[in-house]
């Protein structure tokens, strides 16, 4: 890939970003010199599995998309496709609270596109002109510009105010944990976009589309496309550490953990990486920034980038927490059929959503057992993150109790936290980003990485990473 002298990289950051940079820069170009500068005791960012009694825990995502490539090819390219398994089909539904009950999802339903009309017209999640409104969608002509909208003006303009609040919203909002009312749709879920534009409605869109795929393909299912989703039988740190071993036994990768940074500087055709303590600083040809926007906004010490620092600043971050609970089966009242339970904000509880874990994928919890993860936070109510864990553990287990119908306090319960850990693409982010990549482009040797940028998910994240080693491994005068 490379011509003329090795160059020597830097990565700063050990989540899944920099590991995958760091694994496709030995993987392409076994001879260049690759340092990566993790602040932590651990890799992996918010990737997090533990096994306690029987129970694999996963403390941050548990899952990743098929249908983006990222993570399929980079489990290919490290040898780790076998040891992927896909979601059990036997509870493969969502549920949405309506009116304090939870309901399924309409079938066929898929994030805003419905392919079983006859289901939307039985649902009780929606009243039957709400339902008529929705369906009304294949007769609304498209807008006639092509400019970013929020999810929120999308929604209400095709499908009606009624869908958004109680399906779409809830739906969407367990990815993004955003406010709809500035969520770019652009920047997030563009291929509704271009089902209106291409077939003047997403209902025609999704019509042509399926006949297209064939009467055999299973379009069954509600929610998220949880058909397309996977995961490592062992939880997603094997990813990581079956990564972080290859990377360490290749004989010009370094990885040092527990090492902050203070900087990033220029220093004439190189790059001075500052460190705390008394280490002296150490040059490097080439440095990829995976860290969070804020951050990257933070480290970056050059005069001539104060717009360049702007605008990474100037994306904002949600938080959010876990509670992950382990119970037993009989102990809910609800059969919990499914495989999570979303929330409208209309209902106005205190929770965003709740994941069936164990019902998605199998050996997740012991015999009898069931694993949840409930969600609480995010963009539309940050002032519950103001509790300690002890209170937000008990508004969880009132929750579970009012909702499900929990009989007894789960057997454990543990609160994780992240904070400014879910970027919030607002309108105008992809032109944001546009600009950032723009002045990088004008950045010899400085290069950015992560889900800040385009895609929130695990194969987004991925894919950042491998392009910005490709783009450290090109020489300025190949770009």
């Amino acid at each position: 890939m490379t011509s003329g002298r090795v160059r020597n990289i830097a990565i700063i950051g050990g989540g899944i970003t920099g590991l995958a940079a760091a694994h496709r820069i030995i993987t392409s170009e076994p001879t260049a010199t690759v340092t990566l500068f993790e602040g932590s005791s651990r890799l992996g960012g918010i990737i997090r599995t533990e096994r306690r009694d029987g129970w694999l825990l996963e403390l941050g995502p548990d899952s990743f998309i098929t249908n983006k490539p990222g993570g399929v090819q980079l489990c290919a390219d490290c040898g780790f496709t076998d040891q992927l398994i896909p979601t059990d089909n036997t509870f493969r539904r969502s549920l949405v609270l309506h009116q304090g009950a939870p309901e399924a999802v309409p079938d066929g339903f898929m994030l805003m596109a419905p392919s079983n009309h006859r289901a939307i017209i039985d649902t009780p999640v929606l009243s039957f002109a709400g339902s008529l409104r929705l369906l009304a969608e294949a007769s609304i002509p498209p807008r006639g510009d092509v400019d970013d909208e929020t999810l929120a003006s999308f929604v209400t303009r095709r499908f009606g105010r009624e869908a958004l609040e109680r399906l779409v919203q809830p739906l969407v909002g367990g990815i993004y944990a955003s406010d709809p009312d500035k969520l770019s749709l652009r920047a997030t879920l563009p291929r509704f976009l271009d089902m209106e534009a291409e077939f003047g409605s997403v209902i025609n869109a999704t019509k042509q589309q399926k006949q297209a795929r064939g009467p055999d393909i299973d379009s069954s299912g509600s929610g998220a496309r949880y058909g397309l989703f996977t995961t490592p039988r062992d939880g997603l740190s094997s990813l990581v550490d079956h990564l972080a071993d290859q990377i360490a036994a290749h004989p010009t990768a370094t990885l040092c953990l527990n090492q902050k940074i203070e900087s990033v500087q220029p220093a004439g055709s190189c790059w001075n990486v500052v460190l705390t303590g008394e280490n002296p600083p150490q040059s490097f040809d080439e440095v990829i920034m995976t860290l969070p926007a804020y951050r990257v906004a933070e480290l970056i010490c050059d005069p001539h980038q104060s717009e360049l620092r702007d605008l990474l600043a100037g994306i904002e971050y949600a938080s959010s927490a876990i509670v992950v609970t382990g119970h037993s089966l009989s102990d809910f009242a609800h059969p919990l059929d499914a495989f999570g339970l979303v929330v409208p904000l209309v209902e106005q509880r205190r929770i965003l959503a709740t994941s069936f874990t164990s019902r998605k994928f199998p050996n997740r919890a012991p015999a009898g057992r069931i694993l949840l993860r409930t969600f609480v936070g995010g963009a539309m109510q940050p002032e519950l993150l103001d509790a300690d864990d002890s209170e937000i553990q008990q508004l969880v287990n009132e929750e579970l109790k009012e909702i499900l119908g929990m009989r007894k306090p789960p057997e454990f319960s543990e609160v994780v936290r992240y904070q400014r850990a879910m970027p919030q693409y607002h309108v105008g982010h992809q032109q944001r980003v546009d600009r950032i990549e723009r002045l990088i482009g004008n950045t010899a040797g400085l290069h950015v990485a992560g889900s800040a940028y385009r895609g929130v998910g695990i194969p987004d994240s991925i894919a950042s990473g491998r392009a910005a080693a490709d783009a450290a491994l090109t020489p300025a005068a190949e770009t």
